[in-house]
This record gives structure tokens, C-alpha cells and sequence, in this order.
């Protein structure tokens, strides 16, 4: 069985978290005094990072819990849920920004620029902090990875604001403020529509959007012995756990044979397709009719 207990930091995940939640605290607030959606949008797209580390140090948390006689797959689908909701939030939050935003293109509003700069270069700062604690440990898992990238991004983001500030302070340009504001709504709507995404596919089982279902299909055709396959399903319950169910209707062999077989289509799922959780059912036409499975078959 593959181990799949993470081996991140859950220390530098809530140290991130809570540079994270200053910087928001701090953008918003200066955000509105200053008068610039370039700041409140920047706080918001650190708002999906404090999400995106919240799930990371959850999932550190909920991963290894055993599973009960109730909830036979543990807690593993508390991350699709959460994400979920971050994300239906973010969508409502996000397209206002960008709404406000593009009136602002057409009445700008002056935007105290001093404030916005030195706001700007703290959250810079902050970003750059939490993106280095995490790169420490970002080799470890692909979650972690993904969440310092996050974090990196925000970097960029705030040296982004940094210039816009730069120039509406030495030119008095405000019409700056609100198109950075756009374009970091639009990134966030794009990322926030990834997010529901993947959590309204994991939430109705849907295919791994990396697997193709047809591709397994033929692949477990072509063992020999093997006549037909019917109701296969391929899922997942979060980022990690990969499931697959199958009916497999093989010819007449001795049981060693049909070993042989079981055992190489378990080392190809999980070494090509990263499936480490199969449940085969294997049967000849003899045995279908003997044990009176004749049915239709969903696929």
C-alpha cells in the first residue's frame, strides 16, 4: 500500500497563514482609505492563498485520521467541500472588484498614492517572506509545491501594485490603479474558475482530468485472457487518492493464470496511471451464468 502521509511543515504553513491574513488586514484597510481597487484586489487574491494554505495545513491534519465504519473514506473529501466554497465565495467577491473596477476606468476616483506605495512594498515584503518559508519545504509534496507557488505569484503581484503606485504618485495617473485592479481580477477569476472546476468534477467522482478513460479501457483489454470490460469507473476523493471498479470478463484458465493477470493489472495501474486503489472483478461467460450476474452494464 502506498504511504501517502504528507511531510510538509504544518508550522511554516501557519506561519505563511498568518503573514498571509496581516497583509489582507492591512490591503483592505489602507485599500479603502486610499481609494484604490488595485490594493482591495491584491488583498483578495491573497485571500485564495490563505485558503489554498488552510486546505495545505488541513490536510496535514484530516489526512491519516482513520477511517470509521461510517465515513469508509475518511475525511479526505473535507478538502473538495472547503475548496468548494472558497471558491463560490471568491467568485461573488472577485467579480465585483472587477465591475467596480472598469467604472472606475470610465470615472476615475483620485487614489492616494504614498499610502498605496508603502502599503504596497510591506505587502511585497510579507509575500516574499511566506513564498521563501515555504520554498523550504515545497520539494516535499506537490501540495506544498503548489501553494508556494501561490504565494510567489502573490509576490509578483505586489511588486505589480508597487509600480502602478510608483507612477500614480509621480504623475497623478489614477486611471493606473483601477486597470491593475482588472488585471488582477481577471487572473483571480480564471484561478477561482479552476478551483470550482476541479471541485465540482472530484464532488460527482468525474475522471481524473489527467486520465483518459477510453485509453484504460483498451489498456485492460489487451491482457490476455481478458474478453470484455464493462462498468468501469475511475474517481478520486481528493488530491491524492485515485479509485477504479471494474468488471472484467475473462475466458476459461486455471486460477494461477488468472493470478498472473490480477497482478499485472494492478502494477499498471498504479505505475502508469497512479491508481492505487483498484477493486477488480474478474469472471468467465461460464461463471456469469452459473452465478446468475447477467445484467446491463452502465458502460
Amino acid at each position: 500500500m502506498e504511504n501517502h502521509k504528507h511531510t510538509s511543515s504544518p508550522k511554516n504553513l501557519v506561519v505563511a497563514i498568518v503573514i498571509n491574513a496581516v497583509i489582507v488586514v492591512t490591503e483592505i484597510i489602507f485599500g479603502v482609505i486610499a481609494r484604490s481597487m488595485a490594493l482591495i484586489s491584491e488583498a483578495l487574491h491573497n485571500f485564495t492563498d490563505i485558503g489554498s494554505m488552510t486546505l495545505s495545513w488541513y490536510g496535514e491534519k484530516v489526512t491519516n485520521r482513520p477511517k470509521t465504519s461510517t465515513k469508509t473514506y475518511g475525511y479526505k473529501r473535507a478538502e473538495v467541500i472547503i475548496a468548494f466554497v472558497n471558491g463560490g465565495v471568491l467568485l461573488g467577491v472577485s467579480g465585483w472588484v472587477l465591475i467596480e473596477s472598469v467604472m472606475r476606468i470610465f470615472n476615475p476616483e483620485p487614489v492616494g498614492g504614498f499610502i498605496m506605495l508603502v502599503v504596497a512594498i510591506i505587502s511585497l515584503l510579507g509575500n516574499g517572506l511566506a513564498a521563501y518559508i515555504l520554498e523550504r519545504d515545497s520539494k516535499k509534496n506537490l501540495n506544498l509545491k503548489s501553494t508556494w507557488l501561490h504565494s510567489l505569484q502573490d509576490a509578483l503581484f505586489s511588486l505589480g501594485v508597487v509600480m502602478a503606485a510608483v507612477i500614480i504618485y509621480y504623475t497623478g495617473w489614477n486611471i493606473v490603479d483601477p486597470i491593475v485592479s482588472i488585471v488582477v481580477s481577471l487572473f483571480l477569476l480564471k484561478e477561482v474558475y479552476k478551483i470550482l472546476s476541479e471541485s465540482v468534477s472530484m464532488l460527482l467522482d468525474s475522471v481524473p482530468d489527467d486520465l483518459d478513460f477510453e485509453e484504460i479501457k483498451e489498456a485492460l483489454k489487451k491482457f490476455d485472457g481478458v474478453t470484455n470490460i464493462n462498468d468501469l469507473h475511475i474517481w478520486q476523493t481528493g488530491s491524492h487518492d485515485r479509485f477504479l471498479s471494474v468488471h472484467m470478463v475473462i475466458s476459461e484458465m486455471p486460477e494461477a493464470e488468472r493470478v498472473k493477470i490480477l497482478a499485472k493489472v494492478m502494477v499498471l495501474l498504479k505505475d502508469k496511471y497512479n491508481i492505487q486503489h483498484p477493486t477488480l472483478q474478474m469472471v468467465s461467460a461460464r461463471e456469469i451464468k452459473e452465478i446468475g450476474l447477467e445484467r446491463e452494464h452502465c458502460n
